[in-house]
């Protein structure tokens, strides 16, 4: 394979990743259950800020159940997303801002977190296969979640 076709496979792998991440983005907002599901593997390794420690793959019932506590569309905004590919491997990170209405509360959900994505191409597209996402919290003995930090370019 040339240089100029492994820059092409590469940029198109890139592209494909970035098309997976904003569909996610799309399928949350349309509270769609088997959208968000779709781009993961079932035995996907996720460490979400949600309990337990680890959720292996999709379940479309808790997805569902969690979307349902939300009044109206959610908004999760992924920003500065790089991608580096290896092959039928692709890791990102970048940031996601979570903003909505939950149910019964007065006050908007709006903050960042920390996203970090490991695929493997299976069959002819991109599967999740861990997906890591966190919150910072202050180190000043009140363990209180930084949901008032803003994101810095990750400069790239």
């Amino acid at each position: 394979m040339s240089t100029a076709t492994l820059i092409d496979t590469t940029q198109r792998d890139k592209a494909a990743v970035l098309e997976l991440i904003a569909g996610m983005a799309k399928a949350r907002y349309e509270k769609n259950a088997r959208a968000i599901a779709a781009p993961y593997a079932s035995d996907a390794a996720i460490y979400s800020l949600a309990p337990p420690l680890v959720h292996h793959g999709i379940d479309l019932a808790e997805t569902q159940a969690w979307l349902d506590t939300w009044d109206g569309p959610i908004t999760i905004e992924p920003r500065d997303f790089g991608v580096t590919i290896a092959g039928d491997t692709a890791f990102c990170f970048g940031y996601m801002r979570l903003e909505g209405q939950k149910k019964g509360a007065e006050k908007r959900v709006n903050f960042w977190m920390r996203e970090t994505l490991c695929l493997e191409r299976r069959g002819n597209g991109w599967r999740i296969v861990h997906e890591h996402t966190s919150v910072p919290f202050y180190m000043d003995g009140s363990s209180r979640p930084a949901f008032d930090l803003e994101p810095e370019s990750l400069g790239r």
